[in-house]
């Protein structure tokens, strides 16, 4: 495994480290973005560390670019690259939450041993579990503005007016892929990839928490767990 020169041997005592695991529509980036606040630190997801490569256009982001462009998935020895790359940034040295980063157990194993290398922390996994019949209305209930990008939810987050966006005024529109049978398919191969994952990490520090409350219910609940 290569070292990272520019990268300090051991992090700050005060380092935390978290990953956030949950199926899709659980509600992971909000709490991503909370808890990145709360914590004063960065939350990655894999899709914008990808993204930052590519638009840096480093030699990683350049071979991740080709790939995507032909609809192919990234290895997991790219992906690995890619998280090396941006835990040796500057502003991880005081911790980071990770958002859709490891996938699979063999990821989990490179990233505790990239942790080990760096002198951080193994991470705290919190888990967002939320019931399958929940997270399907979430979905098809979803909306977005195609002007702005908010999100809204027809249930749990609608909008002051219906079918515009509070802030454009414009038409809210649906994902094609936000329907029941597509939803279905995406948390089949959620539990098949991530299923062995969490009893990889079960046993340790390891943090279920019940996701079908409100966005404000369950950050409080993470942070009780936390406590």
């Amino acid at each position: 495994m290569s070292s990272l020169a520019s990268t300090p041997a051991h992090a700050p005592a005060t380092t935390r480290t978290f990953l956030l695991l949950g199926p899709p529509g659980c509600g992971k980036g909000t709490q991503a973005e909370r808890l990145a606040k709360h914590f004063g630190i960065p939350a990655i997801s894999t899709g914008e560390m990808i993204r930052a490569e590519v638009r840096a256009g480093t030699e990683l982001g350049r071979t991740a670019a080709g790939v995507m462009v032909t609809g192919g998935l990234l290895s997991d020895e790219l992906v690995n690259q890619i998280v090396r790359s941006r835990l040796g940034k500057e502003d991880c040295r005081g911790g980071f939450l990770l958002d859709g980063y490891p996938r699979t157990v063999p990821q989990a194993e490179y990233l505790a041993a990239l942790l080990a290398e760096l002198g951080m922390p193994q991470p705290l996994v919190l888990h967002i579990d939320v019931p399958e019949a929940l997270l399907i209305e979430r979905t098809c209930n979803r909306r977005y503005c195609p002007q702005c990008g908010a999100i809204y939810n027809l249930s749990t987050h609608p909008p002051k007016k219906a079918g515009l966006c509070d802030s454009c005024h414009v038409e809210l529109k649906q994902r094609d892929d936000d329907c029941e049978e597509t939803v279905r398919n995406r948390l089949a191969a959620y539990q098949r990839s991530t299923a062995p994952l969490i009893e990889h990490y079960s046993g340790r520090s390891y943090v279920r928490v019940d996701g079908s409350g409100s966005p404000d219910e369950v950050f409080q609940a993470i942070l009780a767990a936390l406590a």
